[in-house]
């Protein structure tokens, strides 16, 4: 596997993901809360909807989004979030609201209610995968007619949003709809390391994640990277073999995706 000490210079040099070098964790997060701002700009200009699937992870991009939704009077009624996945308890069911690792909270804390009134979308608009109907989100997604933007992180086995690793085919895996998961160890690992200060034991074993399909079928698929392991990430999705067993590595067929990190993500992961 040569692309793990492919060097910071020569990073993007026949990749097959474009991949854009900037500065600071916090130039990609406004990087980040930017773009989709200009997208709501245009599409509320030109009199249309905006539909994007969010993550929470990363996360250094909302308060800035929140700012200049406020800042600049933009209007989010006609704005559909769908959140890309969230904890389950062991029965299958969310995590409570108030768990400091809800994703529905995080984002009723940190977004929905630091919004203006006059310019927050309706909740109906605010759309989580729901366990008890995975299928629900998916039929929504596709009655408006996909998602402009998927905008997401890549986790430490590969995975956007939580679709885990498979042995399956490529084809197989891109079809994966809506859906609830055991995470993989690694990944509790991973985030048990940057959520609860390494409380493995705490971390949910369930989660419910948006598909592959969904992923796949945004018109514009943004990645963002910024802590030290996602070196060996970016090089594994931008020049590895497509393959379910890795599966960011199916965006190198998306026909407009990229992936944006800082600086300390182009050093070689060794």
């Amino acid at each position: 596997m040569d692309y793990f000490t492919i060097a910071k210079d020569d990073l993007g040099k026949n990749s097959k993901i474009p991949l854009i070098t900037l500065g600071s964790a916090g130039e990609v997060f406004y990087e980040m809360a930017l773009d989709m701002i200009s997208h709501i700009e245009i599409n509320n200009a030109a009199g249309k909807r905006t539909v994007f699937i969010c993550p929470v992870g990363p996360i250094g991009q909302y308060p800035i989004f929140v700012r200049l939704v406020n800042e600049r009077n933009i209007s989010l009624k006609n704005v559909w979030f769908f959140n890309m996945d969230e904890y389950l308890t062991n029965d299958k069911k969310w995590i409570p609201i108030e768990n400091r690792l809800s994703f529905r909270g995080f984002m009723n804390r940190t977004v929905y209610s630091q919004i203006r009134a006059d310019l927050i979308m309706p909740e109906n608009q605010r759309v989580f995968p729901d366990p008890q109907n995975p299928e629900k989100g998916d039929y929504l997604l596709s009655e408006l007619g996909g998602p402009d933007v998927c905008y997401g992180g890549i986790g430490i086995t590969g995975h956007i949003a939580f679709n885990e690793p498979e042995q399956v085919s490529i084809d197989e895996f891109a079809k994966r709809p809506s859906r609830i998961l055991k995470i993989s160890p690694e990944t509790r690992a991973v985030n048990s390391i940057g959520d609860l200060g390494g409380a493995l034991s705490a971390m949910p074993e369930y989660c419910i994640t948006i598909g592959m399909e969904q992923i796949l079928s945004a018109k514009k698929l943004r990645l963002y990277c910024f802590r030290d392991w996602h070196r060996a990430v970016i090089r594994q999705a931008a020049y590895g073999e497509i393959s379910a067993e890795f599966p960011v590595t199916l965006a190198q067929k998306h026909p407009d995706a990229r992936i944006t990190f800082c600086q300390n993500v182009a050093e070689a992961a060794y």
